[in-house]
Parts: C-alpha cells; sequence; structure tokens
C-alpha cells in the first residue's frame, strides 16, 4: 500500500497523486508541490489516504510544503504578470498580423515561464511573437494552440443542464465523440441540441454510452418478433433506458400497447440488413469532434 494525497490544479479538474512526504493534509489545503514542470501550487482534493500500489506510477512527486503567507504573495505578483503579458501579447499578435486569438497566460510558480494559450482556425508560425515576448518579459515563452474543448475546460462555465461543464468539473479525459455515439443513443441529431457551449458534441454523449451499451445488450432491436403477456407483437418503438418497448399485436386490429423488456420473450430476432458490396456499401465515416 502506498500513502498519497490528490491535488488539482486551478485549471484542471484531473486529480493528481502525491507523497504526503510526511504531512498530513485535509481537503481544501493549498499545497505546492513538485512536478515534472517545476514548483506548482493546488489544492488537496483527497487527504492522506493509502491505495494499492498498483494504482499509482512510482515514483511520486512530493509535496514540498502547505502554501506560506509567501507563497500566496507570489502567487498575486504572478497574477499581476500575465494580466501584463495577456495585454502586451494582444498587442503583439496584432502588429505581426496573425491569424489566433490569445485565451489565456499563465505564469509558472517559480517564474521560469511563462505559457500562452491560443486558438487558430490555421497552423500558426509564431516565432518573431515569441522573440518579442521573450526580449520583453527576459524568461522562457511557450505558445501552446488549444481546442475549443480545451478553452471551454480552462474557463469553466455551466452547461444545459445547469450543471458546471464536464470538462472543467471532473471529466478527465474527453477522448474522441463521435455523430455515431448520437445515433445510438437515440437523439436528435439536430446539431444544436447534442452540442455543448464549446459548439462540439456534448462531453456527456460519451461518459454516458457505456451504459446506453450494456443496456442495449438486453433490449432487443426494433422489428423483433416477441411474445408478451398479451400474445405475440412485432416491436415498433424502443426506449433503452425505461425497458419500455411499444408492441405492435399480430392482429392488424388491434391497438399497440407498451410492455416491459422484462416481460418479453424473443421468437425471432430482427434480421440484420444485407451488406451492399463495392462502391455501395461506401459510406462517409462519421464525423468526430
Amino acid at each position: 500500500m502506498t500513502e498519497i494525497v490528490g491535488v488539482h490544479f486551478q485549471n484542471s479538474g484531473k486529480i493528481y497523486y502525491f507523497s504526503p512526504n510526511g504531512l498530513q493534509l485535509a481537503f481544501g489545503v493549498k499545497v505546492v508541490v513538485e512536478t515534472a514542470k517545476g514548483l506548482e501550487c493546488g489544492t488537496v482534493s483527497i487527504s492522506n489516504k493509502l491505495i494499492d500500489d498498483s494504482s499509482v506510477t512510482a515514483p511520486l512527486k512530493n509535496v514540498i510544503r502547505i502554501m506560506t503567507e509567501q507563497d500566496f504573495q507570489t502567487l498575486e505578483q504572478n497574477k499581476q504578470k500575465e494580466q501584463k503579458a495577456f495585454m502586451i501579447c494582444k498587442q503583439k499578435i496584432k502588429a505581426h498580423k496573425l491569424n489566433m486569438e490569445l485565451i489565456d497566460v499563465s505564469c509558472a510558480f517559480d517564474n521560469s515561464k511563462l505559457l500562452f494559450y491560443f486558438t487558430s482556425d490555421t497552423r500558426v508560425d509564431f516565432r518573431e511573437l515569441v522573440k518579442d515576448l521573450a526580449s520583453i518579459f527576459k524568461m522562457r515563452i511557450e505558445l501552446r494552440q488549444i481546442s475549443v474543448r480545451d478553452e471551454a475546460k480552462l474557463f469553466g462555465g455551466l452547461g444545459v443542464c445547469g450543471r458546471e461543464f464536464c470538462c472543467r468539473g471532473y471529466l478527465k479525459d474527453i477522448g474522441t465523440i463521435s455523430i455515431k455515439v448520437a445515433k445510438e443513443q437515440g437523439l436528435s441529431l439536430n446539431p444544436t441540441k447534442i452540442s455543448g457551449t464549446c459548439g462540439r458534441l456534448m462531453c456527456c454523449l460519451k461518459h454516458e454510452q457505456a451504459v446506453y451499451e450494456e443496456l442495449q445488450k438486453i433490449t432487443p432491436k426494433v422489428g423483433t418478433i416477441v411474445k408478451t403477456p398479451k400474445g405475440k407483437g412485432r416491436i415498433e418503438e424502443v426506449n433503452v433506458l425505461s425497458g419500455k418497448l411499444k408492441i405492435h399485436p399480430e392482429q392488424e386490429d388491434e391497438m399497440p400497447y407498451i410492455a416491459d423488456r422484462s416481460e418479453i420473450e424473443i421468437l425471432r430476432p430482427q434480421k440484420p440488413k444485407p451488406q451492399k458490396s463495392g462502391k455501395e456499401n461506401k459510406k462517409p465515416q462519421d464525423q468526430e469532434s
């Protein structure tokens, strides 16, 4: 077993494990930790806890100390430097006529570098911009192009559900989300209904997909011939989440009715659609976002 504390940083909902280094750290405590990028400030999300060795990647980086008054002053100075750097960089982007939009600036806690985040529809040659910024701030300059998803994660906000963005709150790895996921969940393919604030497919489509996949395994498809307590019929509509099925009776003059998937017996599964060959079988790939 390994003793860890979980720490998250300002621009990420992801929790990273660190060695407490002999410190007893409560939830919410601000700490200075050692990272691959140097010293960083974070907030304790998981207090001292023993977990299985297989759950950690050794060796763990250490918590250096609980933040001191001097550390908080350094953070405040860094914020002022970030604001100044943001304004200067905007001016330089305009002067160099670069097709990019500056999103945010982050100053490393140890003042080793300034990191500029930007978005752009094209590849940007920002070498001259880096030279200008380095001559002004006399420190390492790094520019990082991010996607609109990353921008939403960086700033946060509320989704259409009224809750905090999944990417900002707790979703660690978004991965690829395709239109196929929306199709399998029976959602309207209207972009305004399945897109998030960032304009891409909503993150929740991805992490809800596992539930749909499990339910689809135990739910018969439309067109399946089944037997219910009311007799034989054919499935016309399916609600995967509730398990309710709309059944069209074998006798055409009878009205359709609703049955639960737990009370039906499959008599003849839906026949798979025949596969077309050659060029006819080629379909455009689902768009990914």
